[in-house]
């Protein structure tokens, strides 16, 4: 079991919540904590939450005393604390408060309403010490009352109200209530010299005091040393042990799985299988509607992205992929949808999954060869596939579907169909052909193949999923824009790149006459723009001619339009070769109508993914990856890809500089498949750079990253910031079967040798060699860079 010396200013994440491989978490009611160091003002060593915003905080922590001298600022410590163990659970601290005092905290979540600790004390000196331990709790309700000292059951307990909960703090040992002016519990100690004493503390939240003291009581009572070793085994069976040159890296990469760990509640009668929230951290946690439907975002279901890169997190827990893979399906529909966002409570996205299912599965097969699984979900999946080329998706059945909302994509901020920032379009997105859709689908008909002929299925059975394919690489073939070696999107119609151009603007109602003709049908853009939030939504009557009588003819309705930042925004189903006539009603005289042709100019990292696919001939392949993802002013920034490759707007800087860890997960994959590993390893290290500035910084992982400067954007410990395991894994060149076969390939292109510890196997990959030895202790020597098999 590795020991760890982390203190402020090292990589940190000090997050607990209650592990669902270890409890049944509350997904309505999770209480979540974080423990302090030393970086808060005052200065405790604490544990703190706000129970997910049922009080402004609430925080417990120690103080020291020894002849009339307190301390509990840890930055006064003789010695300040480290971290030595961490798990999504628990950790264990050590520290020197007052000279030759050695003191270990461990805290632990144990469930969804609970936290514990243990505190052991070591008197390294010669004498006799009287020391004082007080266990100090601060409660700033949202309404209620404060913590304050009473009894239950005649012991002296602390305990507060807010929000309908009522937090108890419970000790150990008999402890006093404490003179300080926090309410504390006291206990007043005497150590011999070299002789050790522990007290165990633990604080719990339910309806009442008297609950909360039964559970508190409980919890403090529990066994430490087995359940402390339950985790410890556990962590050792499912999280992968690196060991590099860089101890920060080292650092960010556990930190990365045990975090991930920690994001999964159990399944429930809505989801079989175990899921996972997209961040976890103390505003989480609380639906205050009591069924979760008044979640965020990152609290409300699994998509497929995010299922895709935890999987490849968590190299260690294969079965995980497993389990989200049969969560989608289990609301498969007898049209084949698959919902592409379920919640652990019977949330549902309502959108049709993004269709990286079949990749999935035959990726968690190449590492535990299920055939059993395979088998299960080779029909589903296969029907899945086809659901995405129904008159629904494929709407004017070319073979090339279309993304039905923005939401699906995996970048809800992509200016050209985002709604919600000034600088964005707003397009609608079922108008175009989307490189990255056609991708995704390219490959899961690659996949869906492959699996038919591990399970022996005829070749006539997949013949149609595989000239489905071609009709996608043919699409794709044309989105290749030659002049930037980069692909594009088009219209959905016309097939062809559409660059945006203002022909008509006023103010109120009326008529604009463009009089504009156009070579080829081209769609329109009618931007409302308003200050009264209150605004009607017009009528566009858009005509080829002035009259009516003539031509092309197409009326835009009130409910037609979508809201977006500073007004209003529709775009035409059809298509026109020359605007004569525009009218408008419904529009106050101050509001601005301004119709323009639609952009779809537009680059961002998700057309890119072809790569992913293996789509692109290796001379397309070697020019966009040197044209566009290698090169500086474009995509290859020191923290990353960035969402975009040009900024719309001075403004739009968070989201076009915004690096999102799944997709340049993805991208990273397309590299390696094209033989770019040492793109793929200069990715690895610029990705990891972010994360660790933000792990010493701020001890958080964060939703994206800025791709120049590094520093973290959007939401704090959110899934798709943490360190990408997967593609570290890849880009070494290691890939972990079992434990007693690895995959190699490719050289250790990294700085320094990389030791990996997995079930009692070990492989060192060194720079000019791989030594992998197995728990028996026979040892394979490899120097080779072919991919080759190595097993016991």
């Amino acid at each position: 079991m590795r020991d760890w010396s982390l203190r402020l200013g090292d990589p940190l994440y000090l997050s607990l919540a209650a592990d669902a491989r270890l409890c049944k978490p509350d997904y309505l009611n999770d209480h979540i904590w974080e423990v302090e160091l030393g970086a808060a003002d005052p200065a405790f060593v604490s544990l703190y939450t706000t129970f997910g915003l049922r009080a402004r905080s609430m925080r417990l922590y120690l103080r020291f005393t020894e002849n009339n001298t307190s301390v509990t600022d840890p930055n006064t410590f003789v010695v300040k604390p480290t971290l030595r163990r961490y798990y999504p659970n628990f950790l264990t601290l050590d520290f020197v408060p007052l000279e030759n005092l050695h003191v270990t905290t461990e805290y632990w979540v144990p469930e969804s309403h609970a936290v514990a600790g243990r505190i052991i004390f070591t008197n390294k000196s010669n004498a006799i010490r009287q020391i004082k331990l007080e266990l100090c709790a601060a409660l700033s309700p949202l309404d209620g009352q404060s913590i304050i000292p009473t009894q239950q059951q005649l012991v002296n307990i602390l305990a507060g109200q807010t929000s309908g909960i009522a937090p108890v703090v419970f000790m150990t040992g008999g402890p006093k209530h404490g003179p300080g002016p926090q309410p504390s519990l006291l206990l007043e100690l005497e150590l011999g010299p070299g002789s050790t004493r522990q007290i165990s503390f633990a604080e719990a939240a339910l309806d009442t005091v008297a609950q909360s003291f039964e559970l508190a009581r409980r919890s403090a009572a529990r066994p430490w040393e087995a359940e402390r070793a339950r985790i410890e085994m556990l962590d050792a069976s499912q999280v992968l042990d690196i060991r590099t040159g860089d101890p920060d890296w080292d650092a960010a990469l556990a930190f990365s799985q045990k975090a991930a760990h920690g994001l999964f509640f159990s399944g429930s009668e809505q989801l079989p299988n175990p899921s996972f929230v997209n961040a976890r951290h103390i505003d989480n946690g609380f639906s205050r509607k009591g069924d979760g439907a008044d979640y965020p975002p990152s609290w409300n279901g699994q998509s497929p992205l995010e299922s895709y890169y935890i999987s490849s997190i968590l190299q260690g827990a294969p079965q995980i992929t497993k389990h989200l893979i049969l969560n989608f399906l289990s609301t498969q529909n007898e049209d084949g949808e698959v919902d592409g966002k379920p919640g652990i409570n019977g949330q549902r996205g309502k959108l049709i999954a993004a269709p990286l299912l079949a990749s999935l599965a035959w990726r968690y097969y190449q590492t535990t060869q299920d055939d059993a699984f395979l088998a299960e979900v080779f029909p589903k999946l296969i029907k899945f596939f086809w659901a995405w080329f129904s008159s629904t998706h494929d709407r004017n059945r070319d073979g090339a579907p279309e993304w039905d909302h923005i939401l699906q994509t995996g970048f809800d901020d992509n200016p050209i169909f985002d709604v919600w920032n000034p600088w964005s379009q707003g397009l609608d997105i079922s108008l175009v052909h989307s490189p990255s859709l056609e991708a995704m689908l390219y490959r899961e008909a690659r996949s869906i193949v492959q699996i038919a002929r591990k399970l022996g299925k005829h070749e006539e059975e997949t013949m149609l999923v595989q000239s489905q394919a071609e009709l996608l690489k043919t699409s794709l073939a044309a989105s290749w824009n030659a002049n930037q070696s980069f692909y594009s999107y088009r219209d959905r119609e016309t097939g062809l790149v559409s660059t945006g151009k203002v022909i008509a603007k006023k103010r109120g109602d009326g008529n604009l006459r463009p009089k504009v003709e156009f070579e080829r049908g081209v769609r329109l853009l009618i931007e409302i723009q308003t200050k009264n939030p209150a605004a009607r939504r017009p009528e566009v009557e858009i005509s080829e001619y002035f009259t009516k009588s003539k031509g092309e003819v197409e009326t835009i309705l009130g409910h037609q339009f979508q809201w977006r930042t500073g007004g209003l925004v529709a775009t035409t189903q059809k298509l026109f070769t020359r605007v004569g006539r525009i009218g408008i009603t419904g529009l106050d005289e101050k509001d601005k109508v301004i119709v323009k042709l639609i952009d779809t100019t537009g680059e961002d990292i998700t057309l890119a993914l072809p790569l992913w696919a293996g789509i692109p001939e290796a001379q397309q392949a070697n020019a966009l990856i040197g044209r566009n993802i290698s090169t500086a002013d474009r995509f290859d920034r020191p923290f990353g890809f960035p969402s975009l490759a040009v900024s719309p707007d001075p403004e739009a800087d968070a989201v076009s500089m915004s690096v999102t860890f799944p997709w340049n997960q993805l991208i990273g994959e397309g590299l390696l498949i094209y033989g770019f590993r040492a793109e793929a390893t200069l990715l690895t290290v610029h990705l990891m750079s972010a994360v660790i500035q933000n792990l010493k910084q701020n001890r958080s992982f964060y939703q994206r990253y800025h791709a120049e400067k590094g520093t973290g954007i959007g939401e704090r410990n959110s899934l798709q910031g943490f360190a990408p395991v997967g593609l570290f894994m890849q880009a070494l060149g290691v890939t972990i079967l079992s434990s007693t076969k690895v995959k190699l390939e490719g050289r250790n292109l990294f700085p320094w040798p990389v030791t990996i510890k997995y079930k009692g196997i070990t492989i060192v990959r060194g720079l000019e060699q791989t030594v992998v030895t197995f728990l028996n202790g026979e040892s394979v020597i490899v120097k080779e860079e072919q991919a080759c098999i190595v097993e016991m």
